[in-house]
């Protein structure tokens, strides 16, 4: 009996547990939803391959970016908008117009390129009114489409060059057709499970007549492993694609290394083609004037040919067959039939250009895509557009300083590093926030916690703001090659010791001294051979795999919050170890399952006790496109996979929120997604982000900051209401959430000196205190939301039933014109900015504002509150919500509290005179109109000339006050003072004619 009611008191507690578990983990999005994203940058181009014009519109380029979607631009590639964004993928390999109706635009997603840092996609697209809306055409599992080519005569024949998984054999690979748009596909061209497609090209003059490239390439699961297949050739069809003949005569052969083929038929002569062919021997620009039949090779320079898995894109002029263009590392033209070649457009800075389109109708008019973006040039290449102005950057992490406004840094793909501020003084983040931060691209940013003017990152440098130097601080080791390294070499701080920077290559480093030392703390704790090679290598598996060479990294290290001495390590290679003793002894604590080449991608050490960890393991190099996370929280004894509800696809990170305990975050190929209960049950936060690669993200105060590998970074501010939701709290009716922290920072401290309209600009945070809440139905009455101070005096009361301003149809930018907060009393979740002002005074009629904005002006007519604790108090149907809000001064201001008090006293004693001005103004205004003598007007008009004169000096003075967190001036202390006794005086004026009129 004793035995069976301590199991019982025992077990209840964990059914407790448990069904609070099964109630916790998913919470209507409607409670959240209110939330947004914002992108804050950088604008600047990452790499793109798919890029097309519209020659019947010179203006209109599309780019297809790889992680980042299709954009469309209509002014020569000035300004670029996103046009896929609500669509499941984000990775693109080609765009294509049809050149018979230009609204009728395809998308093929998934790179189509094999390299070792790639994304796919999951089939076809369609648009039939120029990128407005999207259908989507099937071939799902090719997951890589690298070339769309559509019949100049006929929009709905269309075919696509699938290259099918990069690190897999499957069958839905080789060339495609459809007949009917898309509605049904048919594989007219195929080899094998290994073997796909990567352009395909119809002669300009004759439909039946079609060319592809069949290109039988691998990836391997280990960094820059692959390998080359037998089945790879050029093609061709004279019967529309029915039936195909291999195209060899004087092309390189499978025995000599033939890979990649890139090539094109000149439009003006259909017989002559050119080809870049990638090949161990004999590798070459070669060109053909029969056909096809026969090939010659022209040039056998390296340089326009020799990086076949990246660049393969040829293109011959519309109206001279004897100039070409190459696009590669650098962009080149031939005009003599490719024996000779110039570059036309270098690369300073790794341009590396994929793809290349010129207008038929105007040679000049040309697009180049690249990993800095597409760009645009109208005279023949002399000069081209920008490309920062597109925020696709690709970053592979991200992390934040401890600045205010804190830094976002990241290393980018092909283009070196970011340093970028999450808050613009101008009212919007543009070029004069971002800067590169000295860190090699593709690694780790770290900022020093205790200076964050020094970064740390790359393999590995050691970066000063203030001198804009740039140290190499690598310990010998790295220098020398004793140790294995990848780009994306692990850097990051202790969250304990903020003077401990750990460094990672296939052994882990340590400095305490900003680098000037290191210790290696661990062995090489990678794998020392590879018994179990994936499955999904395949054809290309040998025995030698099982004992080659080991490769693997430490691919990410994470610290513990709680023991410094606790730190987990994962490989790429499929391992995860743990130290409890600084380094000194090291445990392989893998999870069951976690083969070999199972990328540890990202791992976080729990932030409430030392043995949790979590680790998002990516194993899409074993062409496993599942999401795999584990959790433990016995020191790695044991492990749960935690996926249920995540996306279909690879998960690159893992975070736990440092304030509320299980609530975890994590970043797919596509999305983040949010768990409120330890990873047992996922659901989307993906929001308004586009789909795109989520590689990274780390929590910084209230804040989700996230790096993107195709969008740049984004932030979701204040996600303190996912740290609030529990399944009592969403059963509510009514919940008023806890606001954050609010700082006073001032929205626009530039307005003289404003960016043209059209310069890119990533967004500020919402300019205010964020208040938040959620009705579960429609208010039956008017809802109101009140704003008290510390005393209970009223600062600020808004109402569901206010009247808001009309803005004026004026051509300014958009971050001059404050938008007006209307509150809602719609059934749903909302999100509320108090601008942390008194409330705002009426506008005279007298004045010509008034015309245009109504009685409540876009700027604040009232004052900033002093910093301090306020409370919120929503009304809803009669019953009433509070909760506090703190205010905090920009932490940039040193002013102190009691100059800051004489400022806020000074500028509300203007603020009320005015309003009793405004009063009197108004008061006036309507005796006006009822006067019935000469004398009554004139006197009326005489007492107006004063108010408005005292107005405008009130008005005058609150500017000045208000204009900076400063001291008063003992100019404006004397102005209202002195105005204060005019007050007087025409508060005088004012009695007396009223009493006389009486």
């Amino acid at each position: 009996m004793h035995f069976h009611s301590t199991v019982k008191r025992l077990l209840l507690p964990c059914a407790l547990l448990l069904t609070f578990t099964l109630q916790a983990q998913l919470f209507s999005p409607k409670l959240f939803d209110a939330m947004k994203w914002r992108m804050i940058g950088p604008h600047r181009g990452g790499r793109t391959v798919g890029a097309v014009g519209v020659p019947q519109q010179p203006n209109v380029f599309y780019m297809g970016v790889n992680n980042g979607g299709v954009w469309k631009t209509t002014d020569y590639g000035r300004t670029w908008n996103p046009i896929f964004d609500d669509q499941p993928t984000g990775s693109i390999g080609d765009v294509a117009v049809a050149p018979s109706n230009p609204n009728v635009v395809y998308v093929a997603s998934g790179e189509g390129l094999q390299r070792p840092d790639l994304s796919v996609g999951n089939g076809m697209y369609k648009s039939t009114d120029a990128g407005k809306t999207w259908s989507f055409l099937g071939l799902k599992d090719g997951q890589q489409i690298g070339g769309i080519c559509i019949d100049p005569t006929n929009e709905n024949r269309v075919f696509a060059a699938v290259l099918g998984h990069p690190y897999g054999p499957n069958t839905e690979r080789g060339v495609y057709r459809t007949t009917d748009g898309g509605k049904s596909w048919d594989r007219v061209l195929y080899k094998d499970e290994n073997t796909g497609a990567v352009q395909v090209t119809i002669d300009p003059k004759n439909p039946n007549i079609v060319y592809a490239d069949l290109w039988a390439a691998r990836q391997g699961p280990w960094e820059n492993g692959q390998w080359q297949g037998p089945e790879s050739g050029l093609y061709k069809s004279t019967d529309g694609g029915a039936t195909w003949q291999k195209l060899t005569n004087g092309l390189p052969t499978i025995q000599q290394g033939l890979g990649r083929i890139g090539f094109c038929i000149a439009p003006s002569d259909p017989n002559r083609l050119y080809a870049t062919v990638d090949a161990t021997e004999t590798g070459g620009v070669y060109r053909s004037d029969n056909a096809g039949q026969t090939w010659t090779r022209v040039s056998g320079d390296e340089r326009l040919w020799g990086r076949g898995s990246d660049f393969a894109e040829v293109k011959a002029h519309p109206t001279n067959p004897d100039i070409v263009f190459i696009a590669d590392v650098a962009a080149w033209k031939s005009t003599d039939g490719g024996k000779t070649w110039n570059d036309f457009r270098g690369a300073p800075g790794g341009d590396d250009y994929h793809r290349l389109w010129i207008n038929p109708n105007n040679p000049d008019v040309l697009l180049l895509a690249g990993d800095q973006g597409a760009i645009v040039t109208v005279n023949g290449g002399q000069t081209f557009s920008s490309w920062y102005n597109q925020p696709t950057a690709q970053f592979y992490h991200v992390s934040t300083d401890n600045s205010f406004p804190y830094n976002v840094l990241g290393g980018q793909q092909e283009s070196g590093s970011v340093g970028i501020a999450s808050r613009g003084n101008d009212g919007e983040i543009t070029f004069r926030e971002w800067h590169p931060i000295g860190v090699e691209e593709y690694g780790y940013a770290a900022a020093d916690p205790l200076d964050p003017t020094i970064i740390y990152g790359g393999k590995i440098t050691r970066y000063d703001k203030r001198t804009g130097q740039v140290q190499n601080i690598a310990p010998e080791a790295v220098r020398s090659g004793k140790y294995r390294f990848v780009r994306t070499a692990p850097v990051l701080f202790s969250p304990i010791d903020p003077k401990t920077l750990y460094f990672a290559g296939n052994v882990l480093f340590k400095t305490q001294n900003g680098g000037h030392s290191w210790q290696v703390i661990s062995p090489d704790l990678t794998r020392t051979s590879y018994p179990d090679i994936p499955e999904s290598v395949g054809v290309y598996r040998t025995e030698a795999m099982k004992t080659m060479p080991a490769r693997g990294v430490i691919y990410t290290i994470a610290p513990s919050h709680k023991d410094i001495n606790t730190i987990w390590a994962g490989t790429d290679d499929g391992l995860i170890q743990v130290t409890r003793d600084g380094g000194k002894t090291w445990k392989n604590v893998t999870p069951p399952g976690v083969g070999s080449w199972s990328k540890v991608s990202l791992m976080d050490a729990g932030h409430f006790d030392a043995n949790t960890a979590y680790a998002a393991v990516n194993r899409i190099r074993c062409d496993d496109m599942r999401p795999h996370i584990y959790r433990t929280h016995d020191g790695g004894k044991t492990w749960q996979e935690i996926v249920s509800g995540l996306p279909n696809d690879p998960i690159n990170v893992v975070r736990e929120d440092p304030i509320r305990k299980g609530l975890l975050f994590a970043g797919s190929e596509t999305a983040v997604s949010v768990s409120f209960d330890d990873g047992a049950h996922w659901q989307s936060l993906r929001l308004n982000m586009p789909a795109t690669s989520i590689r990274d993200l780390v929590i910084k105060d209230d804040d989700l900051v996230v790096g993107t590998h195709g969008r740049s970074f984004w932030i979701l501010d204040n996600m303190t209401a996912l740290r609030q939701l529990t399944p009592e709290l969403a059963k509510t009716e009514t919940i008023l959430y806890k606001p954050q922290r609010a700082y006073r920072v001032r929205w626009n401290m530039n307005p003289d000196t404003p960016l043209p309209q059209e310069e890119p600009a990533g967004q500020n945070p919402p300019d205010g205190a964020i208040i938040d809440y959620y009705l579960n139905e429609a208010a039956n009455s008017i809802v109101t939301l009140t704003i008290t101070d510390a005393t209970g005096k009223l600062v600020h009361q808004f109402r569901s039933d206010d009247k808001p301003y009309t803005v004026p149809d004026v051509n300014l930018p958009a971050y001059w014109i404050r938008p007006q907060q209307i509150l809602s009393a719609s059934a749903g979740a909302h999100r509320f900015m108090w601008n942390m002002h008194y409330t705002p005074l009426p506008i005279p009629p007298s004045y010509p504002i008034a015309a245009t904005f109504g009685q409540t002006a876009p700027e604040p007519t009232s004052p900033w509150v002093m910093p301090g604790t306020y409370t919120v108090k929503l009304t809803v149907n009669g019953k009433i919500y509070t909760q506090p809000l703190i205010v905090t001064m920009d932490p940039r201001v040193k002013t102190p509290v009691s100059i800051l008090k004489q400022q806020h006293d000074l500028s509300v004693v203007a603020y009320e005179s005015r309003k009793q001005v405004i009063g009197w103004l108004t008061e006036a205004q309507t005796l006006t109109s009822r006067a019935t003598t000469d004398e009554q007007k004139k006197v009326l008009a005489t007492l107006q000339t004063s108010l408005d004169k005292l107005n405008r000096a009130f008005s005058s003075i609150f500017s000045i006050l208000q204009d900076a967190d400063s001291a008063p001036t003992t100019q404006v202390v004397a102005a209202a003072n002195e105005a204060q006794v005019t007050l007087k005086k025409v508060a005088q004026q004012w009695a007396s004619w009223k009493t006389n009129r009486q």
